[in-house]
């Protein structure tokens, strides 16, 4: 597919007025096609999603920690908790509840490290 000298010199230039984020507005037929550059584009509903899972999933990992295998499951909880609050999740309550569970899971450890110097519990009869 050749293009004429015409087609290619529009092609640049909007190509350039793009990579400077303006945006431009080009008509085929009968349909106008609106072009936008990145930095006017939205973060990607997925990304929002994704965030939002995290969140959730940061609040369950933090609360199943509590109970069992707090040593592997609270800093996986902050760990997701926070990437949750970096990418701008809509679950921001969730989110800090998964933070704030997940570092009082490190702390149950901490404690019980401290009084039974293991890294487990259970009731001594």
């Amino acid at each position: 597919m050749q293009l004429t000298a015409t087609a290619r010199s529009e092609r640049a230039a909007r190509s350039e007025r793009t990579t400077r984020g303006e945006s431009t507005e080009s008509t085929r037929g009968d349909a106008a096609v609106r072009e936008t550059s990145m930095s006017e584009a939205r973060p990607a509903p997925r990304t929002r999603r994704d965030a939002d899972g995290m969140a959730v999933a940061a609040f369950v990992l933090g609360l199943v920690g509590l109970l069992v295998m707090n040593m592997v499951l609270g800093p996986i909880a902050v760990v997701l908790a926070g990437l949750a609050l970096w990418r701008g999740t809509a679950r921001r309550g969730r989110a800090l509840l998964g933070l704030a569970l997940g570092l009082a899971d490190l702390v149950v450890l901490a404690v019980l490290v401290s009084a039974n110097g293991t890294v487990g519990w259970g009731i001594s009869g």
